[in-house]
């Protein structure tokens, strides 16, 4: 039987960030498989956040290394990250709130290599696209609508819009269900359902523990910046260390 490692598109190993005196990452080592819902768990201020930030080269790590397919790096730039199939989302959305619905979709469509420019020359394909998008996420009704109009959820699933523009094989979301209500949240969850079924790498930042059972293959939990427990959401969820220093229960 394949394991989870040997499926793996992205990992870590002994990856180490010290901001100040503090490991906010204490040597983590964790693998997100394709086809896979991954979860990272814990309080705040765990090192969630600042494992994604070093992930997609917004943080440069102070040791260990990042492995993705067969490469190895010390460190990752934001345009490693999106060279090898990498995006993500924020807690507080990055959209240009001036600017419309669609076309801060088209900004991330129309950002391609060189090459494969060539090949896609007309804008129509790429509207094509931010409609499909659109209709997934509930808002080409809004279309036309500046983001500085839409609500916070609005905002979060137009986020969410944009990583899937980026057409990746790994999804890294930050807390995307945060403010959602429920119909919202039934589309995120669908969503990254049909990321797993197309065979990406979807890590999942959540505080929701249902959604965590209802969605995770696999979780990991972080406290003070080392791993305190993975396994599947049953199995960390049932940990006593975790129970302790996590659910309070």
């Amino acid at each position: 039987m394949t394991s989870i490692a040997d499926m793996a598109f992205l990992a870590t190993k002994q990856l180490t960030k010290r901001f100040g005196g503090v490991h906010a990452l204490d040597h983590i080592d964790v693998v997100f498989a394709p086809g896979a819902i991954t979860a990272l768990i814990g309080p705040n201020g765990s090192g969630k956040t600042t494992l994604v930030h070093t992930l997609t080269g917004l943080v440069r790590a102070d040791s260990g290394t990042i492995e993705i397919d067969s490469a190895v790096l010390h460190s990752m730039r934001a345009t490693d990250a999106a060279a090898y199939g990498i995006t993500r989302t924020f807690q507080n959305s990055r959209l240009i709130l001036q600017m419309s619905v669609l076309d801060n979709l088209l900004m991330v469509l129309t950002e391609r290599p060189v090459w494969k420019a060539l090949f896609v020359r007309h804008t129509t394909e790429h509207v094509q696209e931010a409609k499909r998008i659109l209709l997934r996420i509930g808002l080409w009704e809004k279309r036309d609508d500046k983001v500085e109009s839409l609500s916070y959820g609005q905002r979060k699933l137009l986020e969410i819009g944009r990583s899937l523009a980026a057409d990746a094989r790994i999804y890294l979301l930050d807390e995307p269900f945060a403010g959602l209500f429920p119909e919202m949240v039934k589309i995120v969850s669908e969503i990254a359902r049909e990321l797993r079924a197309k065979g990406a790498a979807v890590v999942l930042i959540e505080h929701d523990m249902a959604l965590v059972r209802e969605l995770a293959d696999y979780c990991y939990v972080l406290d003070s910046g080392k791993i305190l427990a993975a396994g599947s959401p049953e199995q960390v969820l049932a940990h006593p260390d975790v129970i302790d220093a996590y659910l309070g229960k």
